[in-house]
């Protein structure tokens, strides 16, 4: 059997490099890897123009992962800066990078971060789709949408968001619903309007098979778009959430009918007692597609805080779980995050990711902590930072205020309880221990 994706390579029993470096790095046997990404449980996007790519699977039984969003728009419109933003990412180990540019040519920009970047490289067609074309919005047709989702594949975008689930029966359940927050999703508010203005159905939706084509060809993975995500939380699991929810199971299925890898997207704002049942819920109705969620942001009142917010929501979400985490940054519903911003959600995300993994029981996932632990009670401040998320911060902090004795830090001094406890379970009257100078 010929194949041309990785979850055809799968089906047919082929490993492919990005199968076994997926297997290597996850520490799970090939001969588990497979029938997971066979069945569309776990997807590596892997587009066979993205040469640099280092790939990763995002799914079930493999370690969570983030997704760092950056791109510039009509105010901010310095590529510079998102190469800054794109190379701290991969600093930081983020195992993908979404370019959300909106505004002016963006090929140019894409281009040097797919020949460059290592990380999963994503996109939404659908902002780039006026710039790249240069017509208004409800003068382009449904081909031109088409155009520009190739010219991405063409470049060597791994994974893409078409909000392709809201059609015309999730439009009515949206405008029965009465939201107080209607659509919050760039793409899904534009294919809304588009909608709207030219009387027709979502062409991502009435054109999905030749969408899927597309896609198929460059083995691009299509991340299936979340457009009535609710933008507060009295909007979370209401009927248009679950109508659309409802379409992108069928379209889970069918992109794997057609050879085609899938991500569903999902939530949003969301409180914390029903964020494990919409993951349940997402996981049943997508036949346990691989699950990239936005946060959730656990409340609506933290504006300069919401990669705290987004932090606490991704940590249950993913241990019930999801599989891939959005990083929010504190500039969320505020501005264009600049590179301190973009450190702190990353950071975040890495902590609630990290912390799920232990939860979920991920293999080895303890390790780094188990080795912190050791650091600690060896007072072994150089191991402290190499196992530490961010080791120039913590060796900054410790730094910053310098201890008397090395055998401690400037919070407890001589009273340091692990001090305390190495000298006398030592033998040694903590007064007489020897201290480091």
């Amino acid at each position: 059997m010929n194949y041309k994706t990785q979850i055809e390579a799968a089906r047919s029993g082929i490993v492919t490099k990005e199968i076994a470096q997926v297997a290597k790095d996850e520490k799970v046997p090939e001969s588990e890897l497979m029938p997971l990404v066979a069945s569309g449980k776990v997807a590596i996007p892997a587009n066979i123009r993205h040469t640099a790519l280092h790939p990763h699977g995002f799914g079930s039984g493999l370690r969570t992962k983030i997704n760092v969003n950056l791109g510039v728009s009509g105010d901010c419109a310095d590529y510079s800066k998102e190469l800054e933003k794109a190379r701290l990412a991969e600093k930081f180990g983020a195992e993908a990078i979404m370019d959300l540019s909106n505004y002016g040519k963006t090929q140019e920009f894409r281009q040097k971060l797919i020949e460059t970047s290592p990380a999963t490289i994503g996109t939404v067609p659908v902002y780039d789709a006026i710039g790249y074309l240069g017509k208004n919005l409800k003068d382009i047709t449904a081909e031109d949408f088409l155009k520009v989702v190739r010219h991405h594949a063409e470049e060597g975008v791994d994974f893409m968001t078409v909000h392709a689930g809201i059609n015309r029966r999730a439009v009515d359940a949206f405008m029965r619903s009465k939201r107080k927050m209607n659509i919050v999703s760039r793409g899904g508010s534009l294919l809304f309007a588009w909608m709207k203005m030219t009387g027709n159905e979502n062409p991502f939706y009435e054109h999905y098979d030749e969408l899927l084509d597309i896609l198929h060809e460059y083995d691009v993975t299509i991340s299936i778009g979340d457009a009535l995500r609710p933008g507060c939380i009295e909007d979370s699991t209401d009927a248009s959430q679950i109508a659309e929810l409802t379409e992108i199971g069928f379209l889970a299925k069918h992109a794997w009918e057609h050879g085609v890898q899938v991500i569903v997207e999902g939530p949003g704002h969301m409180a914390m007692d029903e964020i494990a049942a919409n993951v349940k819920l997402e996981k049943r109705l997508c036949h346990g597609a691989p699950f990239y969620v936005l946060g959730p942001l656990v409340t609506d009142i933290a504006p300069g805080y919401d990669h705290i917010t987004s932090a606490i929501g991704g940590a249950v979400a993913a241990a019930n779980g999801a599989d891939f985490l959005c990083y929010v940054t504190p500039a969320e519903h505020l501005r264009l995050p600049d590179l301190n911003d973009v450190k702190e959600g990353i950071i975040a995300a890495k902590i609630a990711a990290h912390a799920a993994d232990i939860a979920k029981g991920v293999k080895d996932a303890r390790e780094p902590d188990s080795r912190m632990s050791e650091a600690r009670r060896k007072l072994d401040w150089d191991e402290t930072y190499r196992f530490s998320i961010d080791s120039e911060k913590a060796r900054a902090y410790h730094e910053s205020v310098p201890p008397e004795d090395r055998d401690s830090c400037s919070m407890c001094g001589k009273m340091c309880a692990v001090r305390t406890m190495n000298c006398i379970l030592n033998g040694t009257d903590p007064e007489q221990c020897p201290r480091k100078r």
